[in-house]
């Protein structure tokens, strides 16, 4: 525009157990293909960037918003429960996207990813002041990490999500629309890879092989 777990299983009392392999599902909920991730996840982006070429902000608003509540839709029908990343994204994207063609009004869209990285930030923020680290719960599937990890990815990613508010402000601000739209299509999702790709030592020197020693 671009994703919660129950807690650990006590420790058993009998012989040790393996832990679970690693196949489509986790700790019992059903995950997405990668592919079908990717499209739920950038599809909306991409249905906005193409609607605007060939229209204008109001009708690729509209076109945004069908295609993030058929990206909902899918991802519950595939998976019965619906990641809260998603589930705030899809929220932002209806009440702005609602709003920028209530009133004609550009500048809700355009504040859309600010909202969004705010959010995330600020949960992650309340996340750490009282020790827990959401990003174990969106990541449990993909990465185990130790609780020092943890604390440290969620810093790194806290300030990122803001970081990313306030570039989007100064962007939309001061370049042409046109230019902004670029910037969301390419721009946000390069920025978020790369920043990606650059938290990887971190968790290469904090991965664990225990589940048991990944934080609630």
């Amino acid at each position: 525009m671009t994703t919660t777990p129950s807690a650990d299983p006590s420790p058993a009392t009998g012989p040790a157990t393996a832990p679970p392999a690693r196949t489509g599902t986790a700790r019992g909920k059903a995950t997405l293909p990668t592919g079908v991730k990717l499209a739920i996840d950038f599809g909306p982006l991409l249905v906005f960037f193409l609607a605007y070429r060939f229209s204008d902000i109001f009708i690729a608003t509209t076109a945004c918003m069908v295609a993030t509540a058929v990206a909902v839709a899918v991802a519950y029908a595939l998976t019965r429960h619906l990641p809260v990343m998603l589930l705030v994204t899809g929220a932002v994207v209806m009440i702005f996207g609602g709003l920028t063609i209530y009133l004609h009004d550009d500048t809700f869209f355009k504040m859309k990813p600010t909202i969004i990285y705010g959010l995330f930030g600020i949960a992650l923020a309340v996340g750490l002041v009282f020790g827990k680290y959401l990003l174990s719960h969106v990541f449990e599937f993909a990465i185990r990490l130790d609780a020092e990890g943890w604390r440290k990815l969620t810093v790194r990613w806290c300030l990122f999500f803001f970081a990313m508010a306030i570039l989007n402000e100064l962007v939309w601000r001061n370049v042409p629309q046109a230019r902004w739209v670029d910037f969301k299509f390419f721009g946000l999702p390069t920025l978020t890879f790369l920043f990606a790709m650059a938290q990887m030592p971190l968790m290469q020197r904090h991965t664990v092989e225990d589940e048991g020693d990944t934080p609630a």
